[in-house]
């Protein structure tokens, strides 16, 4: 029996290896590369515990408390488009440094700010971090992996976000505990707010070190006729045995055949609208973020606070919600692929419309009284769970299938350019989200948990009759 080669004799580089064993040197490669998506995770939730601190200390509103919190999200958008291009002309590895030095100076800034103003600028340098290291990790981890294992190291990056909004509410928890209770209280001189904000800089320095010994990807090096450097990573990624000349080979001819889409391919043939595909992609991005996920990681100490909860306690429940939505992904990953992706979301959306109806109808009875709010205890303790169920719900359906189904429902010729449209959407409508919930919290708590009840709810006739199932299908059946 005869085996297939390629020019120089090795086996055919389509071919998966049958070596389940992943090389320890490839996860920390992949480990790396992913902490890019911790400080994602980490830079977008440490806001969190000090909401209140800086409401506190600046004696801002909640319309000026909504836009600093929100000030991330249109610097993560223009940073994700800038670091396609960043990594295109300067490489990937050189990307990750630069966004590690944003984040550093982002978290010493936010420390030290003395305005809401210049708040506003460390969170927006911030978020433009974030939006690079949103497109530079999966890209490299996908573009360094062998073949075989590309499935499971690229499900390092959303494991890593999931963590850095974990670890962070971790470490609020804990720095609120040292300096004494609450968030505006000192610490080494400081208020405990600062700290958090501040606290950022150890896993970015981290970052910004181990990504010094990182490989260059082998795809941007053949792009830039350094065939011999390409030669050497592949050779120690993908194994001795690894045909490095047929793989150089597959990766020229790959950049070659690569056309560049152009906004019109995203139009119907008349030219005055977007195909259908692209607005169902869009639709699954503004329903993730309108079911009002980011609200738990960037206002739940507000949230808990607003009904009577201390500050200690607020800070231990969302470390609670931190934990469910890790147990929540880990579910998904999972299922994915065992259940498909349709019947996961339908899923999801069923459980968050009704634990975020359940938790709007226990919000209801909230009573006010010298400035504060507070929920009898079988509502509050009911709120409290409904609250972590629906983080579940969430987490193991939507935060995860979602960024699978914008990868895979796009035709091959328009895929990357429909997927930045989804996902400028997604950032959108986070920031709509983010900016709106204190003022809307302050109307009515009850109301806004019944906006989100209800987005989930239209999310159930959308999946049902608009999202076909790609579980099992190849990418160039996306017609």
């Amino acid at each position: 029996m005869t085996t297939e080669t390629g020019r120089s004799g090795g086996p055919n580089p389509s071919e998966p290896s049958t070596d389940s064993r992943v090389a320890p040197r490839i996860v920390f490669i992949a480990a790396v590369a992913a902490l890019g998506g911790f400080l994602f995770g980490y830079d977008s939730a440490v806001i969190n515990g000090a909401v209140t601190g800086i409401q506190h200390d600046f004696n801002v509103g909640s319309g000026t408390t909504g836009f600093i919190v929100a000030a991330a999200l249109p610097g993560a958008a223009a940073g994700a488009i800038a670091g396609g291009w960043m990594a295109d002309r300067l490489g990937r590895t050189r990307c990750m440094q630069i966004a590690a030095v944003l984040f550093t100076i982002s978290g010493i800034g936010s420390m030290f700010a003395y305005q809401p103003w210049d708040l506003t600028i460390w969170r927006i340098l911030g978020g433009f971090a974030i939006g690079i290291a949103s497109v530079i990790g999966p890209a490299y981890i996908a573009e360094i992996s062998p073949p075989a294992f590309r499935g499971r190291l690229t499900s390092f990056q959303q494991l890593a976000i999931v963590l850095g909004i974990a670890i962070s509410a971790l470490v609020n928890y804990l720095i609120n505990q040292w300096a004494g209770g609450t968030n505006t209280d000192h610490l080494g001189g400081l208020a405990a707010w600062r700290w958090m904000l501040g606290a950022e800089v150890v896993p970015a320095v981290l970052y910004g070190v181990l990504s010094l010994r990182l490989p260059e990807s082998p795809r941007f090096l053949v792009a830039n006729s350094r065939d011999e450097e390409a030669r050497t990573v592949l050779a120690e990624v993908e194994g001795t045995s690894a045909n490095v000349a047929d793989r150089i080979a597959e990766i020229r001819e790959q950049l070659a055949g690569e056309i560049k889409p152009k906004a019109v391919d995203l139009l119907t043939p008349s030219r005055k609208n977007l195909l259908a595909v692209v607005w169902i992609g869009i639709g699954l991005s503004v329903l993730q973020q309108f079911v009002g996920i980011n609200v738990i990681f960037y206002y739940s100490s507000l949230l808990w606070q607003s009904v009577g909860i201390n500050t200690s306690n607020s800070l231990l429940i969302s470390m609670i919600s931190a934990a469910v939505n890790i147990a929540g992904t880990v579910v998904a990953m999972a299922l994915v692929d065992r259940i498909g992706r349709r019947p996961l979301l339908l899923i999801g959306s069923v459980g968050m419309m009704v634990t975020l109806g359940l938790a709007a109808w226990m919000f209801s009875y909230g009573t006010h009284a010298n400035g504060k709010t507070t929920l009898p205890k079988a509502q509050g303790i009911t709120a409290l769970l409904s609250a972590n169920a629906y983080v579940f719900f969430f987490a193991m359906s939507w935060g995860v299938v979602v960024w699978v189904l914008l990868g895979e429902m796009f035709p091959n010729r328009i895929r990357a350019l429909a997927l930045s449209v989804a996902a400028s959407a997604q950032w959108l409508a986070n920031w709509l989200v983010t900016v709106s919930f204190p003022s809307l919290s302050r109307w009515s708590l009850a109301g806004a948990y019944s906006l989100y009840a209800i987005a989930a709810a239209i999310s159930i006739p959308f999946v049902y009759y608009l999202v076909r199932e790609t579980k099992g299908k190849t990418l160039e059946s996306m017609g």
